[in-house]
């Protein structure tokens, strides 16, 4: 079952992210958020959603704002995360959130992968994004300087009059 996510998920979405930001490169983050932190994130996404199997919230995906900037706000960044690999549940999720997306009028969502994660980039590109670039180095974790490679994937495409996004 997949639903929007409320602040009482926020424990189990931190039990999921953790060992993603303590133990590999997925993530850029250095210390785990803890419940408090998870819920407020919950709260101010764009859109956040869970991923129940048996009642156990097993997956998350949600979107943000892509930049600050005024004439971005068409434009969201996604992540999706599951403990259960290759169980489907990230497409899943990835699906739902888009048609949220895209019903609420954005244009264009994009991803960051850190290189090398081939399950990340073969999940993306199965769900139509391309790659649009590399950034060099970006990012120092677990000893060594990343690359994360950006993708890019049309929800509703470029209108000449957008309306609005939200």
């Amino acid at each position: 079952m997949i639903r929007p996510a409320t602040p009482a998920d926020a424990a189990a979405v931190a039990a999921i992210y953790a060992p993603f930001v303590r133990d590999t490169t997925v993530s850029f983050e250095t210390e785990p958020p803890d419940t408090a932190e998870t819920a407020r994130r919950i709260e101010h996404a764009l859109s956040w959603l869970v991923a129940e199997v048996d009642g156990v919230v097993r997956g998350y995906a949600y979107a943000g704002p892509h930049r600050s900037r005024a004439a971005y706000r068409w434009s969201v960044d996604v992540s999706v995360y599951v403990d259960l690999p290759r169980s489907g549940l990230g497409r899943a999720l990835y699906e739902r959130l888009f048609a949220e997306l895209t019903e609420r009028g954005y244009a264009q969502a994009f991803a960051g992968i850190t290189l090398p994660n081939e399950p990340s980039i073969g999940l993306h590109r199965a769900l139509g994004f391309e790659p649009v670039g590399v950034y060099r180095n970006v990012g120092y974790k677990l000893g060594a300087w990343r690359d994360v490679s950006w993708w890019q994937r049309e929800l509703r495409g470029a209108t000449p009059d957008p309306g609005e996004a939200g």
